[in-house]
């Protein structure tokens, strides 16, 4: 036997983001901030790979899922932070990160090595690649577990090949899966053994080949390799160091403002907080059947943890970063859909486990409603809300699908029951003044969404709609400045840079639209179609060369040809070419009703 096997090894919390974010800072999520999939870990952050990093080691990342992205915040201090997926896929399989990390491998480096490989394969929908699919054909789930573990022999032979005697390895997974378990088919809303209980396995440098029988936190992956690296031995895996670990599930508290979820583990008892305690011994009661809340004596350790564990705040920070659309689809895609609205929190919310009937049906409803299926998303909005009234996000969800499919009736219906949910809700506010915006009656919107902006002015859906609006009154210049704040806080579309670049030529405003041009050229590549107005704004700022490429990018069969051929010949002029009488020629010969008395009044021809 090689290393030490943990035999309680427990996540923080049970889902990928939140998760790593602990292993990487040595926090709870109560401590880095990062409590569900689709939040962002802080820049002021302190990370593993950064500390490494100073300290004098090669750094290098590759992940599977588009949940552990770049931009989620996981990537600093990393030399390669590998987070490329194949084309329309939001994931990778375990073989092809793995072959990604062999060739990284093979790099010689004299400095020390850091690499964190990331496997998402044992996820829904279970499907293993051959031979595991026929080999488990009753338990794909355990197929894909499988074909991962082949992987990861790869890995491990691999990078102990590379990294000889000094090589330290740990293995670890950020969450298990409910696959039934008290009614959780995945994870992510409860606490119970089968997604929080993890594998964890140290091998290296002073670590013991044998069995830890005491509790753990994944956490403490951070001060191990710490440890090993030489830097901080504090908190390290590979010393003793009892502490009743703890855990969390905020997702349902967060999003529906059900019962938060906490537990605490000390020895061979676990304790979860949710609305009331359960307690149960997890050694002799693994599935954890019998409530042992009425006869167990908590330590007083235990109990202070569970009633002094900070609860997440449910309103956003001030300038916290958001998700775009695009990301909300490519989470929805992996099964995970953070919800946007504040719920209404109530002493008696129901607890998580009490509404593990709905996980199924909010999950589906939550990837069609993203994925914009809004008729298949309303019969199973209208059930969550059956069941749970006071779901909010189910309520504007209802709401807002009605409005997007032109229901308006039913959709006014929908926000006058969740204004009664909630009637200081801002969201509330928000969603229907988005509906009306979009609507015969958009004028209705205008001071609603005026006062959202004043309050919340950095919340985008409603930046959206208030620019759309000024357009709409002919107030062009602020329709730009929004446009303009729009752009600094999220990832803008091509389609986006061109109606800005047209707005800005509109007012004037022609440094502004020659730079949207630009980017949304470099965006489109070949298929941009603008170069006839990037041109002209060019020669209108003096940027002759530029002007010059622009228009000569303007083809025959493009609706505005002649007026290019009268622009190019200008710019030929004032570039002294020698072709520029021909120039000139070519664009009478080929001009229209508009450029022929253009052509005639250019004293730049005479």
């Amino acid at each position: 036997m090689r290393g030490l096997r943990f035999r309680q090894a427990y996540a923080t919390v049970p889902q990928t983001l939140a998760s790593h974010s602990s292993m990487m800072t040595g926090l709870y999520p109560a401590g880095h901030g990062v409590h569900e999939n689709g939040r962002f870990l802080s820049d002021q952050q302190p990370v593993l790979a950064s500390r490494l990093h100073e300290a004098g080691y090669r750094t290098a990342a590759f992940v599977s899922a588009f949940a552990l992205a770049r931009r989620f915040g996981l990537a600093r201090g990393f030399d390669l932070y590998d987070d490329e997926f194949p084309s329309g896929l939001n994931e990778r399989s375990a073989e092809q990160t793995t072959d990604r990390a062999l060739a990284y491998l093979k790099q010689q480096s004299a400095a020390p090595l850091f690499v964190w490989v990331h496997y998402y394969d044992p996820h829904y929908p279970y499907a293993p690649p051959e031979p595991f699919r026929a080999r488990y054909a009753d338990h794909p789930y355990l197929g894909e577990v499988a074909s991962m573990d082949a992987q990861l022999g790869r890995l491990v032979e691999a990078f102990q090949l590379r990294a000889g005697r000094d090589a330290a390895v740990v293995i670890v997974a950020d969450h298990g899966e409910g696959l039934g378990d008290h009614g959780e088919q995945q994870h992510g809303n409860l606490l119970y053994q089968s997604t929080m209980h993890v594998p964890l396995l140290l091998i290296g440098p002073g670590v013991p080949a044998g069995v830890a029988d005491g509790p753990v936190s994944t956490r403490r992956v951070f001060h191990t390799i710490l440890d090993w690296a030489g830097i901080d031995a504090t908190h390290s895996l590979r010393k003793p160091d009892t502490e009743v670990v703890l855990g969390e599930a905020m997702k349902p508290f967060l999003d529906f403002g059900w019962q938060p979820q906490v537990m605490a583990v000390e020895g061979k008892q676990k304790a979860i907080l949710a609305g009331r305690t359960e307690v149960y011994d997890v050694i002799a009661d693994p599935a954890e059947t019998h409530d042992l809340a009425t006869t167990a004596n908590l330590s007083r350790s235990v109990r202070a943890s569970l009633r002094e564990y900070p609860l997440p705040s449910t309103k956003p920070a001030p300038g916290a970063k958001t998700i775009n659309e695009e990301e909300r689809r490519k989470l929805a895609s992996l099964g995970y859909v953070a919800s946007e609205t504040k719920p209404v929190i109530r002493p008696d919310a129901p607890r998580p486990i009490d509404m593990a009937g709905l996980f199924d049906t909010i999950d589906r409803a939550s990837g069609l409603f993203v994925r914009e299926e809004y008729a298949q998303a309303i019969p199973l909005l209208e059930k969550i809300v059956a069941v749970d009234p006071h779901n909010l996000d189910a309520a504007l969800r209802l709401a807002s699908a009605h409005s997007a499919l032109g229901h308006e009736q039913r959709a006014l219906e929908a926000f006058r029951r969740a204004e009664t949910i909630a009637p200081e809700s801002a969201d509330v506010r928000t969603y229907l003044a988005l509906h009306l915006a979009h609507g015969k009656d958009w004028q209705r919107a205008n001071p609603m969404l005026e006062r959202i902006v004043a309050e919340e002015p950095d919340r985008l859906p409603p930046l959206e709609a208030l620019a759309m609006i000024r357009e709409r009154e002919g107030r062009l210049p602020e329709a730009l400045r929004l446009r303009q704040k729009i752009a600094t806080m999220r990832e803008t579309t091509s389609a986006e840079l061109i109606h800005t670049a047209e707005l800005a030529m509109t007012v004037g405003e022609t440094a502004v639209a020659i730079d949207s041009f630009a980017r949304a050229r470099k965006l489109q590549s070949d298929a941009f179609r603008n170069d006839l107005e990037l041109g002209v704004l060019y020669l209108a700022a003096g940027r002759l060369a530029e002007a010059k490429d622009a228009l000569d990018r303007v083809p025959p069969s493009h609706p505005g040809y002649p007026m290019a051929l009268f622009k190019r010949a200008q710019v030929s002029v004032l570039l002294h070419e020698p072709d520029a009488p021909a120039r000139i020629e070519a664009a009478r010969r080929q001009s229209n009703a508009m450029t022929r008395g253009l052509i005639e009044r250019e004293r730049l021809f005479r």
